[in-house]
């Protein structure tokens, strides 16, 4: 594409446009150095890529390239040795961090934004350089401590230093014997140093450096002797710690510049995707759509009858949008050539313009501000000859700057080209500029190049008419208000209206009558032929406006009893899925309590099982021992029979017990912290306390214990003794299992209840219930 095409079809402006939409300076460039391809397959993978932008802002919304820096200097400078600020090295590291946050964003999508992934492939990530930088700079751009072991060191000691020479300083302050010399009682810093205000005539009362006078001369900044000394190791202290900070500077700067080819090469696949970005986002300010790229016929360019040129509701992209006039250039299959006539400032020029633009803007990536189902195909070569072209420099007349710019192309454009022309042999005598503009454009017709005219020679009327492949087309004319409507119409051409606006104006209709007499009647002819073209043309358009209306509102219609029947469906589909589900849960929910209360009743049963078995099992052992081998006790002395507080020897337990209370031929027994209930014929006395103890009421065996505790409402203090006696009377009383009911509330009984359980004698085992609401507790047998 030849430069001068694109800036008198007004491309600059645009890229200008794209170029606000960037994130920084280097997308910023490459959008304006943007210019078209006429490769089909890189115009279709532009369009694609701008295309899939707009997807990801669309379901991205947080996805920015926010923080990216254009840093090619500061990579160069590294390169080469330089050492960078600390602000440069955040600004690299905050670059990085958004370069791989796009990278992975793009590649988790790859197979959704295949284009934009390319470029995330091209990109890099360096976290070791991103760590490094974040551990020795703190965002204030400040060096941590932690940069490096000496720094640490040095500024511990800068610190000590620091308070020291304060705490020395505070002593003069607070001392009273030096009160009278200070002007006023504070330390202040007079370059590096610190000093206090010493009045002027006490100068030798504080010995030491005076390092500032005040503007009266009645204050000396004194540096006393005692801090002197600290002040100068302060001093070295802090240079030393600039070095030891411009080494790490160095070390880092150094490391950016060891990978500064990799950062630029990451840096540059950002710029391109950022640019893919603002051609999104200035597509979407500009309510623009994807054109559909269509190739060019098959057949020989001496064969060709069309091009695949059709554009509908095409609007200007740098004219107000709320004012231009959208402008449909869809000419018939057979048509390639359109000689448009109509009068001045009626939209002629914006019209070759607007084609000429956006043919550049698709070629170039950009979505077109025009409707959808727009097709364009590819052009080789965009010419333009459009506006004033008159040269001072170069003393070319209008005409001939404009035959000179044709000439330029005449011979470049193929079949595959667009020509736009305004004003076709204007600027010389009437008939010869016709002749000259026919003969260009039969040229340009041989070659069946895409060419569009603005012209006002009638005889190019009559050339467009009856040649094939060439229509005539106008700018539409308000005869009421003798205004342009900007609109374009394909099939007619453009009339003069100069004896219409004549009339309107007032003229007398004497006069008008004398001017018709000096047409000739073929003109008028014409011109009467135009005036019943433009009035079928007025009823047809308005017949079709009903025509659309009547149709939009039956399917205005249809689609409102179709949404409405959708709605009824989505909302029956929806009743029937909320049953289902409702009697699902329910159907689970009892499914699940059947089961619940199956487990329930079967560890319930197994546990009354096993605990009879065991019974079992201890009776027989304990019949097999006393039938076998009895113990040996010793001789139980002779006396009455037993009494409370006898103490006795149990024989199925060889252990040494004392009765607490006697019911028939059973008794009480106390076995050290256990209390049973024994056959008497199982003890043997072994005596009585002497004196005997006094009478105390007697304690009733633990029959009939309950199956559940409930704790609920109590302290821990409280229910922890309680819960002690319920297992010590489940225990003795034979029982598998029992519950101990806690309640949910802040859990505090539940975790107390529980860790009395962990390790308890009697307990075997213990399990939360379902709703975690009690404990079911398994006792040892």
């Amino acid at each position: 594409m030849r430069e001068h095409d694109l800036i008198t079809l007004e491309w600059p402006k645009i890229r200008e446009r794209l170029a606000a939409y960037t994130a920084f300076p280097w997308s910023a460039e490459k959008a304006r150095a943007l210019r078209p391809s006429a490769d089909p397959a890189e115009v279709l993978a532009r369009l694609a890529e701008t295309e899939e932008a707009r997807q990801l802002l669309a379901r991205e919304p947080g996805f920015d390239l926010g923080g990216v820096r254009d840093l090619r200097p500061h990579l160069e400078a590294a390169r080469h040795g330089a050492t960078l600020s600390p602000a440069d090295l955040l600004a690299l590291r905050e670059t990085l961090q958004a370069a791989r946050r796009a990278r992975r964003t793009l590649l988790r999508r790859s197979g959704e934004w295949p284009h934009l992934a390319r470029y995330a492939a091209r990109m890099q990530e360096f976290p070791e350089l991103e760590e490094e930088i974040a551990r020795c700079l703190d965002e204030a751009g400040e060096v941590k401590d932690e940069a490096s072991p000496t720094l640490r060191a040095l500024r511990a000691e800068i610190r000590r230093l620091t308070q020291e020479i304060q705490s020395r300083l505070q002593a003069y302050l607070t001392d009273p014997r030096h009160a009278p010399y200070l002007q006023e009682p504070l330390i202040t810093l007079r370059g590096d140093r610190f000093v206090i205000p010493v009045k002027a005539e006490h100068r030798g009362k504080i010995p030491g450096l005076v390092h500032d006078v005040s503007a009266s001369g009645a204050t000396l900044f004194i540096e006393p002797l005692p801090v002197v000394e600290l002040g100068n190791r302060l001093r070295a202290a802090r240079a030393q710690e600039e070095k030891e900070i411009a080494r790490i500077l160095a070390a880092l700067s150094a490391a950016v510049g060891a990978r500064a080819e990799e950062i630029r090469a990451t840096l540059e696949a950002v710029a391109d995707l950022d640019l893919a970005l603002a051609k999104a986002r200035y597509a979407i300010d500009l309510r623009a759509e994807r054109p559909e790229i269509v190739p060019w016929p098959e057949e020989p360019p001496e064969r060709r009858t069309q091009s695949p040129l059709w554009l509908r509701q095409a609007r200007h992209p740098l004219l107000d949008p709320q004012r231009v006039v959208p402008i449909d250039i869809t000419p018939d299959p057979a048509t390639f050539m359109l000689i448009l006539t109509g009068p001045n400032t009626g939209g002629k020029t914006v019209t070759l313009k607007t084609v000429g633009l956006l043919a550049i803007m698709a070629q170039s990536g950009l979505h077109i501000p025009a409707a959808e189902g727009s097709r364009l195909p590819v052009f080789d070569g965009i010419y333009a000859d459009i506006g004033d072209e008159q040269s001072i420099e170069q003393n070319l007349s209008t005409f001939s700057a404009h035959l000179t710019n044709i000439l330029g192309f005449l011979e470049k454009a193929t079949a595959r080209s667009l020509v736009l022309l305004d004003e076709l042999g204007a600027g010389t005598d009437p008939m010869e500029g016709a002749a000259l503009a026919r003969a260009l454009l039969e040229h340009f017709h041989e070659r069946r190049a895409t060419t569009l005219v603005a012209t006002h020679f009638p005889e190019l009327k009559l050339w467009a008419q009856t040649t094939p492949g060439a229509v005539n087309a106008s700018v539409e004319f308000d005869p009421e208000t003798l205004a342009p409507t900007y609109r374009v119409r394909i099939g007619l051409p453009g009339r003069s209206n100069a004896f219409l606006i004549a009339r309107r104006l007032g003229m007398p209709e004497a006069l008008i009558a004398r001017a018709q007499r000096y047409v000739s009647p073929e003109a008028l002819r014409l011109e009467a032929l135009l005036t019943e073209a433009e009035r079928l043309r007025a009823e047809a358009a308005r017949a079709r406006e009903e025509a659309e209306q009547a149709r939009a509102a039956a399917r205005a219609l249809e689609a409102e009893w179709r949404e409405r029947i959708a709605r009824i469906e989505a909302e029956r589909e929806r009743l029937l899925r909320e049953a289902r589900e409702q009697i699902e849960a329910l159907l689970r929910e009892a499914q699940e309590e059947v089961e619940r209360v199956r487990r329930q009743v079967r560890r319930i049963h197994q546990a009354e099982v096993e605990a009879a078995r065991q019974r079992l099992e201890a009776l027989r052992a304990r019949a097999r021992s006393l039938r076998t081998s009895p113990p040996a006790a010793p001789e139980a002395p002779t006396g009455p029979a037993f009494a409370i507080g006898d103490r006795v020897w149990v024989r199925p337990l060889q252990a040494e017990g004392e009765i607490l209370h006697i019911e028939g031929e059973e008794a009480d027994v106390q076995v050290g912290r256990w209390r049973l209930r024994m056959p008497l014929a199982d003890l043997e006395r072994r005596g009585r306390p002497t004196p005997p103890p006094a009478a105390a009421p007697s304690s009733p065996p633990p029959a009939g214990v309950a199956l559940d505790l409930d704790l609920r409402g109590m302290r821990v203090e409280d229910a922890l003794p309680v819960l002690e006696k319920f297992l010590d009377d489940a225990f003795l009383a034979g029982m598998p299992f029992v519950r101990i009911i806690h309640g949910k509330g802040t859990g505090v009984l539940r975790r107390a209840v529980r860790e009395r359980l962990k390790g308890h004698p009697h307990v075997e085992a213990f399990e939360p219930t379902p709703d975690d609401g009690a404990t079911i507790v398994r006792l040892a047998r």
